[in-house]
């Protein structure tokens, strides 16, 4: 039998053999599009919009789905020993506020900074209001003497202390004013951004305000809402409660039931409110972004939840084909490569913590990257967007982004009814 003849490789077949498996990978990695036209909801937004002269971005907020988010909680914690308290920095518009408070029928808030509890409480007479962080003293004494003269006589906004320097601070400043300013303790209950973190330095804590002539205890608050994100969410549940528990323990032991029984127990946040329906620890828990669902709540814990607030803004330039600076020829290859490159469409205003909603398909680019001028969407033809069409993106928090565009324009019913103030800009 005679051996065949090896085959030898020639240049020529070396290059076609490269050509082929190079067109092959260029395939592979081709994007299919993924563009469209807007749904039928947006279709709907985009012409009550256009009859209400909306020409600048606007942050819409839905009633009708804020109304079913209103629902959502009630229904959750109906039957529980739950109040809600309403996370205003969340929320920062007193009538978006208001229309949340209302349909819980709670007056319980939660406020993040001097000039946001000043607002509150001008606004809302009977607001029970605590701090959502710890402030520095100078924040605190200059709120206090614009506080103490809108009190007359009612409770104080309660106020959140981390250490036991805080707690230092915050007795200087309560003897200074001839106050007792009440206060609640943040316990760490696995988030780890500070706060007391054992039963030792809350006895500690508890025992620096026992007598004391400028604190008097309100209470503690755990917030946990690093636990959807965690491996394990129901051992990292667990351990909140574990944690959260002890220190009610040493409060019961150091000041006795009737002081716990008084004191506001909260806890919670909206990506973890659902988790507590069954905790007979707290009495209260703080839910905001949940009312209006950004982009980074789309966690399985509030899957009954829908969003109710987009970013609207119109486009300025519509460009077909789209060429970046630089890379002008390679043009043809990475619209081929990816066919939601090929048009180009310019918006008013950009660079939000928001990702595009609607119509599909739309991305943001990474060759050309972002403005807040004009910034760049990328889609494919089938987008068939032109100037003055209404792009709508969907914000990934709320607490920033619904301050940025004035005032709030409600939708409901397919038509704007209303503009809400928005709070004025604060950290």
């Amino acid at each position: 039998m005679v051996d065949p003849v090896p085959r030898r490789w020639t240049r020529r077949s070396v290059a076609a053999g490269t050509m082929i498996l190079a067109g092959g990978a260029l395939l592979w990695a081709r994007k299919g599009d993924h563009g469209g036209p807007h749904s039928a909801y947006f279709s709907q937004l985009s012409r009550a919009l256009a009859i209400a002269g909306i020409a600048h971005p606007v942050l819409v907020i839905d009633r009708e789905r804020l109304r079913a988010n209103i629902a959502a909680v009630r229904a959750t914690l109906a039957g529980t020993q739950l109040a809600v308290r309403v996370v205003a920095k969340s929320l920062p518009a007193i009538d978006l506020l208001n229309t949340v408070a209302s349909g819980l029928q709670t007056h319980r808030f939660m406020v993040f900074n001097g000039p946001m509890l000043l607002e509150t409480l001008n606004r809302r007479a009977d607001a029970d209001l605590l701090l959502g962080k710890p402030l520095a003293a100078k924040e605190v004494a200059q709120t206090l003497d614009a506080v103490l003269p809108l009190l007359a006589g009612r409770p104080g906004p309660k106020w959140l202390a981390d250490t036991g320097e805080r707690l230092d601070q915050y007795e200087a400043l309560g003897k200074a004013r001839g106050v007792r300013l009440p206060v609640v303790l943040e316990v760490d209950v696995g988030l780890h951004r500070g706060g007391f973190a054992d039963p030792a330095s809350i006895d500690a804590a508890l025992s620096k305000m026992s007598g004391s002539k400028g604190l008097e205890f309100a209470g503690l608050m755990g917030y946990d809402p690093h636990v959807p994100k965690m491996p394990s969410p129901q051992h990292a549940y667990r351990s909140v409660l574990a944690a959260y528990g002890a220190a009610i323990d040493v409060v019961r032991e150091r000041l006795g039931g009737d002081a716990l029984a008084r004191a506001t127990l909260n806890t919670a946040g909206s990506p973890t409110y659902r988790l507590h329906v069954d905790d007979t620890l707290a009495n209260e828990v703080a839910i905001g972004s949940a009312f209006v669902k950004p982009k980074d709540f789309d966690l399985d814990t509030l899957s009954h939840h829908v969003p109710a607030a987009f970013i609207a803004t119109p486009v300025l330039k519509a460009l077909d084909p789209f060429a970046i600076p630089g890379l002008e020829a390679a043009g043809p290859l990475l619209r081929f490569l990816d066919a939601n490159t090929v048009r180009a469409f310019f918006i008013h205003g950009g660079h939000w913590l928001a990702e595009p909603e609607s119509p599909p398909g739309l991305e943001y680019s990474r060759l050309y990257g972002r403005s807040s001028n004009q910034e760049l969407l990328t889609g494919s033809r089938s987008i068939r967007l032109k100037p003055d069409d209404y792009v709508f993106l969907r914000p990934t928090q709320s607490e920033a982004v619904l301050l940025q565009f004035g005032d709030l324009v409600v939708y409901e019913e397919g038509e704007i009814t209303e503009r809400w103030p928005v709070f004025g800009v604060s950290a």
